[in-house]
């Protein structure tokens, strides 16, 4: 089973190829249906590994150079459950965003799925590679082809602009992560994940490795979109193409994260486990800081695409939050949260894509009342806002649920309220924007706020409306939704996950399994269920969604709402907000370098 994750990164790789080839001969139906058969079978193939790592982590070693003694000769693939299952989902994303994309477009040429392809081939390598190095060029072959996507358009100025802030700033985060890698290639001579990790542990972190610590958190968090480091995503999210917005926004952060969890645990675990209370809080604040920031920049916008992109900064926030807490049941919470709230963005993504087709725009209040002879999608973007705001019973609900067990054991209570606030904000904005299109509420001749982010709407290929929604559009949101919804219907999917995360997050049996092939038992923890006080609380978060909507459609602007000293800080807090949100690429590398500052400070004085 192991040697069928190649072809993972082979397939969709040979594909592409293939089509660069024939661009000239190949029509438009052959490359849409090759483009789908060949994600739908790395989607199986990827399940399949899922599937077979069940009972112990899969390793493949390329030609066959297996380690001598614990030591590491060849470049491997380490495949847990988390990693086949992020491979899985962003394959199973990679089918409907070419579903959705061969009747989005009229004309597209062959280049667009040549460069989802490649960008296909970096995920699958990276969700499941065991080697560092290889980690940093997967991602970058993900992020590079995901600059080209962004900027399909590129005779437009828009996505020329967000393009460029997505590429530096990204490529700034890139130069850290591999300086990063270089600092621990000198302190151990390896590059295989587990070799590093065994060659660190147990020994006190020097200044080279909390450098090295400091430069690869802060070059993942930068893909991640982590505040300070989050300001390139909304302007490439706003002006991307919608089937690439699908997969940016369900899948590129995700990454982010998923490399960050992966080096800590692999790598620094051993040599940093007695800091890791500094550890916790500093990225507790980190995740809190990003999803209060991206839920109240997602409240103000109304531009759909943008609002959408805020709502992805924040969910990063409290994924991270999961993650921070630095324990298995933490982290699973995260991972269920990644993978159904990743399901419902996308879907709302598509919802939003479905009205730029029918009304080539996507300004909230240019499009109010415009949706009547839409509620198909209407009632789509509808139950996508309640399950942003936590619709008990619903997949979002499940993840967050385990978050907050784990926060509340590990005495951090108030990860709950954080994770409340921002599900309201975020499913509110989405509420409001349906309440307005569709429904036709709210004041006819509403002027956006001053600290709302105008987007400038040029796209091509939808600069004219459409008479009907094709088929494929409206199947490919109704599935994605329900899956974001049903997997916290799923038998077993708590103890599932669990399961996977204290396995993932055991770098003892890692490097038992990776190095000397010999697998390691994994005892995991239970997880009863969410208990009363989750419903509540998920209670609370849809409620207060629905009100903030109602409140905002009903009783005029915030600006409005902001009355006396009070009001008139938290307005100019949301103005100086706005404004940092600047568009200008050398103001958002300056916040890399701020960040970078932050972090390695503050890991200096604690970790050392």
């Amino acid at each position: 089973m192991p040697s069928l994750a190649p072809l993972t990164v082979v397939i969709p790789l040979l594909a592409a190829a293939s089509l660069v080839g024939a661009v000239a001969i190949a029509p438009r139906l052959f490359i849409d249906t090759l483009s789908i058969a060949v994600a739908a079978a790395v989607a199986v193939l990827a399940a399949s590994l899922l599937h077979a790592s069940g009972s112990d982590t899969l390793v493949y070693w390329f030609g066959g150079w297996e380690p001598r003694d614990g030591v590491a000769i060849g470049v491997s693939f380490a495949i847990d459950p988390l990693g086949a299952g992020l491979a899985t989902f962003i394959a199973v994303l990679f089918v409907v965003a070419f579903v959705f994309a061969y009747r989005y477009f009229r004309v597209v040429g062959p280049l667009f799925h040549v460069l989802m392809l490649v960008f296909l081939a970096g995920a699958m390598g990276f969700c499941l590679t065991g080697d560092l190095f290889n980690l940093f060029v997967f991602l970058e072959l993900v992020s590079v082809s995901a600059y080209a996507l962004t900027a399909y358009d590129i005779e437009e100025e828009g996505p020329l602009t967000g393009t460029l802030n997505f590429a530096v700033t990204n490529s700034v985060g890139a130069a850290l992560v591999l300086i990063g890698i270089a600092l621990l290639y000198a302190r151990t001579g390896a590059l295989n994940l587990a070799q590093i990790g065994d060659a660190l542990a147990g020994r006190s972190p020097d200044g080279l490795v909390i450098g090295a610590f400091t430069f690869l958190t802060v070059g993942f968090f930068t893909k991640a979109a982590v505040v300070p480091f989050h300001f390139w995503l909304a302007d490439a999210y706003s002006v991307a193409p919608t089937p690439v917005c699908l997969l940016l926004s369900a899948a590129m952060s995700e990454l982010g994260l998923y490399a960050f969890a992966r080096v800590y645990w692999t790598v620094f675990a051993g040599t940093l486990s007695g800091a890791e209370e500094a550890i916790t809080l500093l990225l507790l604040a980190a995740g809190a800081v990003t999803a209060v920031v991206g839920a109240v920049m997602c409240f103000s916008q109304r531009h759909l695409k943008r609002m959408l992109a805020f709502a992805t900064v924040s969910h990063v926030g409290l994924y991270l939050l999961g993650i921070a807490l630095l324990d298995p049941e933490g982290l699973a919470g995260a991972a269920v949260y990644v993978i159904a709230d990743g399901a419902v963005k996308a879907s709302l993504f598509v919802g939003v894509g479905v009205i730029q087709h029918r009304y080539g725009t996507v300004d909230e209040l240019a499009l109010r009342g415009r949706g009547r002879d839409l509620r198909p999608t209407g009632v789509l973007i509808t139950i996508g806002g309640l399950a942003l705001a936590s619709l008990p019973g619903f997949g979002p609900f499940l993840g967050k649920s385990i978050i907050e067990e784990s926060a509340s054991t590990a005495g951090h209570g108030w990860v709950a309220v954080v994770l409340v606030v921002c599900s309201a904000l975020t499913g509110g904005a989405v509420l409001r924007s349906a309440a307005r299109i569709f429904l036709g509420w709210g004041d006819p001749d509403e002027p956006p706020d001053d600290f709302s982010m105008p987007g400038k709407e040029v796209d091509p290929e939808e600069q004219y409306p459409h008479d009907r929604v094709p088929l494929p559009m409206t199947v490919a949101a109704v599935a994605l939704l329900a899956g974001g919804l049903l997997i916290g219907l799923t038998p077993g999917l708590p103890a599932d996950a669990i399961a996977a995360a204290t396995r993932f997050t055991d770098r003892p049996a890692y490097v038992a399994t990776v190095l000397h092939a010999h697998p390691a038992p994994v005892t995991a923890a239970t997880f009863d269920g969410p208990a009363p006080r989750d419903w509540l609380f998920a209670t609370l978060s849809t409620l207060g969604a629905i009100a903030l909507a109602v409140r905002s459609l009903w009783r005029g602007r915030i600006r409005d709402t902001l009355r006396g000293p009070p009001g008139h800080m938290l307005r100019a807090a949301l103005v100086a907000l706005r404004a940092l949100h600047s568009g200008h690429v050398g103001d958002y590398v300056t916040w890399v370098v701020v960040g970078t500052v932050i972090f390695g400070g503050i890991w200096a004085a604690t970790l050392g």
